[in-house]
């Protein structure tokens, strides 16, 4: 371990190994703002769900709701 050379190799592989993990994480960290600026884009244009399963969540809230509001209205629900 002593040999300069055995040495010099060892550091460069530590640092193009660090180097790679670096990228990676890079990259992975500009997807997620990718991801992110898309929501806001989504969000801007209008309050359209994004999946057809968020669509049926947001129906059946509104028919949870309506039905809410017409037990209300005919008086069995305070």
């Amino acid at each position: 371990m002593g040999d300069p050379g055995t040495l010099m190799a060892l550091l460069a592989g530590v640092v193009i190994a660090l180097a790679m993990v670096s990228l990676a994480l890079l990259k992975g960290f500009d997807g997620w703002l990718e991801l992110r600026r898309m929501e806001i884009r989504q969000r801007q244009r209008g309050d359209e769900p994004a999946t057809p399963a968020a669509a049926r969540l947001e129906l059946a809230d509104l028919r949870r709701r309506i039905r809410r509001l017409e037990a209300i209205a005919n008086g069995n629900e305070g």
